[in-house]
């Protein structure tokens, strides 16, 4: 297949502009830098990039934006065949940048996969604030391996998915690019709870088949109407999407028949003028829903869409939802900041553009190691249907807020400075405490202090928005590192006597120390302060603190030799290194080769029997496991079962960010979000998934949903079923056997 030849004949049709000789030029280096590569689906590897490619073509970015999606994986695939000097000589500085804001952290160790994550995820958005063409590419990398995922493996399809629903559907909403959004966020569903999936698109075939004329007909008699007022038009009639209609039963708890805006008309003008008139128009024609009329025109989006909707009943009863625009905001409603970055040239639209991405700095404002991962990616986290509210200055400004903003979330959002100066504030002129709570349309005073004292620490309880928590935090680390220190020593020293053994103080100093390189500190007092000023999570930190007391402080003992019989002695596999981290001990014997069974997935805090097996080492199961049960009572057999009891090293390791498996069977009804809120569940509790399996149980209306998940202990696994069995739609779950 010559993929050039196809990719060419898509530039044309986007543009005669391009720098085609520097396209080829790029297309044909990245073919020699995969050559012999070849995707899951078995294509050639430079199928990929030529996808990507087109996707950032049909943005309209530019010559530099489409030769960096042709590169944007050689530096982190083909490290043995280029570098980035050479990418730069070849290129030039511009697609140099882009591919490298593109590759991930590939050379650098992490300790576990959500550091990695953080890490990469907090390096695009770097270079993502430096040129914002870095995360058009990458959105458009994004979809294609969406729309390829049926060729990787389940348990992968799921992990794809799950980030990409939390983190790039919301980027693509966040940046207004809703052609993209809606696509991710429909095959993000499909691997995430496949079943939902058709039932909602079964669903939609049937009622759009019962009136497929509905569409149609509404719209000719818009047609009608605009044509004789001599208004041009271009028009459009749609169905709501799969996920968007999942997305309000799984909310709002609604049946398929109670979603009212299944239908939408929209209809494209020339000015902004005809966008008003058309709307009279409509509402002229048709009975309007009232509180169903948004103006986005004059109270433009925080993603700068722009657009009229309003929602009427038509024939038959049945409500639609009309939107009206003009080209240019239906572009920006298509592409968002993608066709502001290519048409706003002038220094205002610059500036304006500039303020509008100001959120992209605040996610990269806090240095690495100093914020917890999980407030880092907060930002990252968006909640799409969660509505947005508009305030008001006092001279009329806008200011875009998300729900459940207080006053003081606005007052860092006008300035620094004015939420760190402030004392109170007014709302549509009365004073209000500082904590209220602020609804659309309101306006908004902030009073300030002359000689103010700093923000208060109890304000990081109060805010909703990640931009007014990090200035806080930052005031606080800059302005009192002293009592910050001090602070976090404090902590550090109460956490050390919980534990219950005594320490010296060069122990004390060789456990911080340990810990602070590890995170990535520069030195000791940095990391005091980051605990001091709430930049870093005390409890964050507990897992390690532990574990590197135990090693330092109360190390494992050895102890004496058991009495096991010579008859299977030498079936005992000792493992050539590891002495101090075995999880399970038979008492006196060090090193062993240890596994845990599969039948039943024991857990620290579980009784636990092993089994000598012949030439595996020991097999450690729960004492009630069936197999343990009836493997004692067998005569030929019952000697090799052996005590065995939980190390030290495990109650350090089920406190550590390491973990064990376990099953969990969740009877469950046949709902349609029940996979979606578990997933989510699992999710917010950083609970990690090995596998999901579903069954329907015969002759009920339930199913069975197995999973295989990785936690800490019987403490730990107790507090997820108790969390799961909240679920409504969950009948039981109980931890099971394979």
């Amino acid at each position: 297949m010559d993929y050039y030849a196809e990719l060419y004949e898509y530039l044309c049709s986007i543009s005669n502009q391009y720098n085609f000789e520097k396209i080829k030029k790029a297309f044909d280096y990245a073919n020699e830098m995969h050559e012999g590569q070849f995707r899951k689906s078995g294509e050639p590897y430079i199928s990929h990039p030529v996808a990507v490619a087109k996707i950032v073509a049909q943005m309209e970015l530019d010559t530099d934006s489409v030769c960096a999606a042709l590169l944007h994986d050689t530096l982190e695939d083909c490290t043995d065949k280029t570098d980035s000097p050479t990418i730069k000589k070849m290129f030039g500085a511009d697609v140099c940048e882009l591919v490298q804001g593109l590759t991930k952290l590939v050379d650098i160790y992490f300790e576990d996969r959500e550091e990695e994550s953080v890490e990469n995820l907090r390096k695009m958005f770097l270079a993502m604030s430096k040129d914002i063409r870095v995360i058009f590419i990458k959105l458009a990398d994004r979809l294609h391996n969406m729309r390829t995922l049926s060729a990787q493996p389940s348990e992968k399809q799921r992990s794809i998915a799950l980030e990409t629903m939390h983190v790039y559907a919301p980027l693509a909403h966040r940046l207004g690019i809703q052609k993209i959004k809606g696509e991710l966020e429909n095959l993000s569903l499909r691997y995430l709870d496949p079943i939902g999936y058709e039932e909602v698109k079964n669903d939609i075939d049937h009622r759009y088949g019962e009136n497929r004329d509905f569409l149609e007909n509404a719209q000719n008699q818009i047609a009608e109407k605009l044509n004789a007022e001599k208004i041009p038009y271009s028009m459009n009639g749609r169905v709501k999407s799969i996920f968007s209609i999942y997305k309000k039963m799984y909310n709002q708890g609604k049946s398929f028949d109670e979603i009212y805006d299944f239908y939408a008309i929209r209809i494209i003008v020339d000015t902004e003028l005809e966008c008003y008139t058309v709307l009279g128009l409509i509402h002229e024609m048709f009975n309007l829903i009232p509180g169903r009329f948004k103006d986005y025109i004059s109270t433009p989006k925080p993603n700068l869409y722009r657009s009229l909707h309003t929602t009427v009943i038509g024939r038959h009863g049945i409500p639609f939802e009309v939107q009206i625009r003009t080209w240019e905001m239906h572009t920006v409603a298509e592409y968002g900041v993608a066709a502001h970055w290519k048409y706003k040239t002038g220094e205002q639209d610059k500036e304006n553009l500039a303020e509008k991405l100001k959120w992209i700095r605040t996610l990269v404002e806090t240095e690495r190691g100093d914020a917890d991962n999980d407030e880092f990616l907060k930002p990252l986290k968006i909640d799409v249907f969660e509505d947005e509210i508009f305030v008001f200055t006092p001279k009329g400004d806008v200011i875009s807020l998300q729900s459940g903003a207080t006053t003081i979330d606005f007052a860092f959002a006008i300035h620094t400075e004015v939420g760190n100066r402030m004392t109170g504030a007014k709302v549509n002129g009365m004073i209000v405490p500082i904590d209220t709570v602020l609804q659309t349309g309101q306006i908004v005073e902030v009073i300030t202090s002359s000689s103010p004292k700093g923000p208060s620490k109890d304000w990081l309880k109060i805010v909703r928005t990640s931009e007014a928590k990090n200035k806080i935090r930052q005031w606080y680390k800059r302005e009192k590192r002293a009592e910050n220190i001090v602070e976090g020593k404090a902590m550090i020293e109460r956490e050390l006597k919980s534990f219950g053994k005594s320490y010296t103080d060069a122990q004390r100093d060789e456990i911080v120390s340990n810990i602070s390189s590890r995170i990535g500190m520069t030195t000791v007092d940095d990391f005091y302060n980051s605990l001091g000023y709430g930049g870093m999570s005390i409890s964050k930190v507990l897992p390690r603190l532990r574990d590197e007391f135990t090693r330092i402080v109360s190390p494992i003992v050895e102890e004496k030799a058991p009495d096991v019989s010579a008859n299977f002695m030498a079936d005992i596999v000792k493992k050539p290194s590891g002495k101090g981290n075995q999880s399970v001990i038979v008492d006196g014997v060090d090193n062993l080769q240890i596994r845990f069974a599969k039948c039943c997935n024991p857990l620290p805090g579980d009784n636990i029997i092993g089994f000598v097996t012949r030439g595996f080492g020991v097999s450690v199961h729960k004492s009630d496991c069936p197999n343990a049960v009836s493997g004692v009572k067998n005569e030929s057999e019952k000697e090799r079962w052996i005590p065995v009891r939980w190390s030290e090293y495990s109650i350090a390791k089920s406190n550590s960010e390491s973990g064990f498996e376990t099953i969990l069977q969740i009877y469950a009804d046949n709902s349609l979000t029940v996979i979606a809120e578990l997933s989510n569940l699992l999710n917010d509790m950083k609970v990690q998934v090995n596998g999901l399996n579903t069954r329907v149980i015969q002759g009920k209306k339930q199913q069975l949903i197995t999973v295989n998940i990785t936690c800490k202990n019987t403490t730990h696994v107790s507090s997820i079923l108790q969390r799961i069995r909240k679920l409504k739609d969950v009948d039981d779950v109980t931890r099971g056997f394979s």
